[in-house]
C-alpha cells in the first residue's frame, strides 16, 4: 500500500499540514498547543491510514473476483446491503457478471446447435452424394441399357435438384439467423400473395388431382415483404399437397380485421401426430408422418419468414383428419 504513488503523496499532504499546524501553534499560540495539534495530527493520519488500508482490502477482493470471473467462475455474489461507492461497484460488477454468465450460456448454445446443423447438414448431403457417385459409376459403362442410362440421368437431375434447393434453403436460414436480410415493410395485398405462392404448384396439385378452395377478402392487406412472404406459405402450401392424397382439398382463407391479417392453409390430408406438433418448426426435424424425401428445413423457413415479420403462426392438427396453419400478422408489435 505504501509503495502506491497516491498513497505517497496523500501522506506527504498529511504530514506537511501537520508540521505546519504544529509549527503555527509553537509560534503563535505555546507549546501544549503545539502538543495538541501533533497528537490529532497523528490520530488523523493513523486513521487515514487504517481506513486506507481497509479500501485497499475490499479492492483485493474485487480484483480476486474479478481473477475467478475471468476463470470461467459465474457463481459468486459479491454484493453486500450497505452503502457507499465500494457497494456501487460491487453491484455493477455483478449485473456485469450475469450479463457476462448469460452470454456464456447463450454461445455454448449456439455452439451446439451449429455442431448439429453441421452434422445434419452432412448427413442431408451424404444420401444424395452417395447416390449420384454410384449412378455416376453405372452410367460410365457403355453396354448400360438406354433405358436405365435416362433413367439414371432423371434420378441424377433429381437429386441436384434436391441439393440445390436443400443448400438454397440452408442459405436462407442462415442470412435470416444472422439478421443480414431486411425485409421490405410496404403493403401487401393478400389475393395477389396466394395467387403466387400457389403458381408454382399447380403442376403437383394437377398431378395428385387434388382440388385448391381460395377465398377470403380481396382487401385484406399486411405490411410486410411480398416475395420472403410467398416464400413462406409456398412451403406451408408445399407441406399440404405432399401430405395429402390424390383426390384430396386444400382450403386456402384469408381475412383482414383491426388487429391482424389472417392466413389460414388447410388440408384433409394424413394430419401430424400431436407429439410431434411442438417440434415440426424446427429445422431438420422429422415427424413420424413425413415423407422419405423430407428434409425438415421448409417449415422452418417458413417460421423464421413469418415470425421475422412480427407474425405468428400455429398449427392444429389430427392424424387421418388433416392440418391447419393459421398465419397472423400483426398490426403493430403486441
Amino acid at each position: 500500500m505504501l509503495r502506491n504513488q497516491e498513497v505517497q503523496i496523500y501522506l506527504t499532504l498529511l504530514l506537511s499540514i501537520s508540521v505546519i499546524g504544529v509549527t503555527v501553534a509553537v509560534l503563535f499560540v505555546s507549546l501544549p498547543a503545539a502538543g495538541l495539534v501533533l497528537a490529532l495530527s497523528v490520530l488523523l493520519i493513523s486513521f487515514s491510514l487504517i481506513f486506507t488500508k481497509w479500501r485497499y482490502r475490499q479492492i483485493e477482493k474485487l480484483s480476486s473476483y474479478l481473477k475467478q470471473i475471468s476463470s470461467g467462475d459465474f457463481h459468486l455474489d459479491v454484493r453486500d446491503n450497505s452503502e457507499g461507492e465500494l457497494s456501487l461497484l460491487k453491484s455493477d460488477i455483478f449485473k456485469v457478471t450475469r450479463m457476462l454468465s448469460e452470454q456464456g450460456t447463450l454461445l455454448q448454445e449456439d455452439k451446439a446447435k451449429l455442431t448439429n446443423a453441421i452434422s445434419d447438414i452432412s448427413h442431408q448431403l451424404k444420401t444424395p452424394l452417395t447416390s449420384m457417385i454410384v449412378m455416376a459409376d453405372l452410367l460410365r459403362d457403355k453396354r448400360l441399357e438406354d433405358g436405365k442410362r435416362a433413367e439414371f440421368t432423371r434420378n441424377l437431375q433429381v437429386q441436384l435438384e434436391r441439393m440445390e434447393w436443400l443448400v438454397s434453403s440452408l442459405l436462407k436460414l442462415s442470412k435470416i439467423d444472422a439478421g443480414t436480410i431486411f425485409f421490405k415493410k410496404e403493403k401487401v395485398l393478400v389475393a395477389p400473395l396466394i395467387q403466387a405462392a400457389t403458381a408454382p404448384l399447380l403442376i403437383p396439385m394437377d398431378i395428385k388431382m387434388q382440388h385448391v378452395k381460395i377465398g377470403g377478402d380481396e382487401q385484406a392487406a399486411f405490411i410486410g415483404d411480398f416475395n420472403w412472404t410467398a416464400e413462406a406459405l409456398i412451403n406451408l402450401i408445399k407441406n399440404s399437397v405432399e401430405h395429402t392424397a390424390e383426390g384430396g382439398e386444400i382450403s386456402i382463407h384469408f381475412s383482414e380485421n383491426a388487429l391482424f391479417t389472417e392466413i389460414t392453409i388447410s388440408d384433409n390430408g394424413k394430419g401430424i401426430a400431436k407429439e410431434d406438433l411442438p417440434y415440426i418448426f424446427r429445422r431438420f426435424y422429422k415427424g413420424k408422418n413425413a415423407g422419405d424425401d423430407s428434409v425438415g428445413i421448409g417449415l422452418a423457413l417458413a417460421y423464421s419468414i413469418i415470425t421475422s415479420q412480427h407474425g405468428d403462426i400455429e398449427v392444429n392438427s389430427s392424424p387421418g383428419v388433416g392440418t391447419s396453419f393459421q398465419i397472423k400478422f400483426y398490426k403493430q408489435v403486441i
